[in-house]
């Protein structure tokens, strides 16, 4: 498998399952909203906000210039709404500040 391909594939490892089902049964009603509405039992808008945070999230780990899984996972928490976005920039900034502790920790006891 080449680069290329694992890269297009990243952003399924990001998924949980019932983000992967939401997507079979999109699939399988041919894209309707409507009909996925009524499998749902909910509204459509309702399915369509559920959809664009789905496609939001596969955005932002498609997009991601780190491989560092943490911070994948962090963002993802945001976007699904798990994460407020205060506790977001608290974690993330918390998590940068040890990575670069540690990065100067390594590099003194290197040299």
């Amino acid at each position: 498998m080449n680069e290329q391909n694992r890269s297009d594939k990243i952003w399924l490892k990001h998924l949980e399952e019932d983000d992967l089902a939401f997507m079979k049964r999109f699939l399988l009603n041919s894209g309707s909203l409507k009909q996925m509405a009524t499998d749902y039992g909910v509204s459509y808008p309702t399915v369509r906000l559920r959809l664009d945070r789905l496609i939001q999230k596969i955005r932002l780990v498609d997009e991601q210039t780190t491989s560092d899984s943490f911070q994948i996972l962090l963002a993802t928490m945001l976007t699904d709404g798990k994460l407020e976005q205060g506790s977001f920039r608290k974690i993330h900034e918390s998590y940068l500040q040890q990575k670069r502790k540690d990065t100067d920790e390594n590099t003194s006891h290197n040299s």
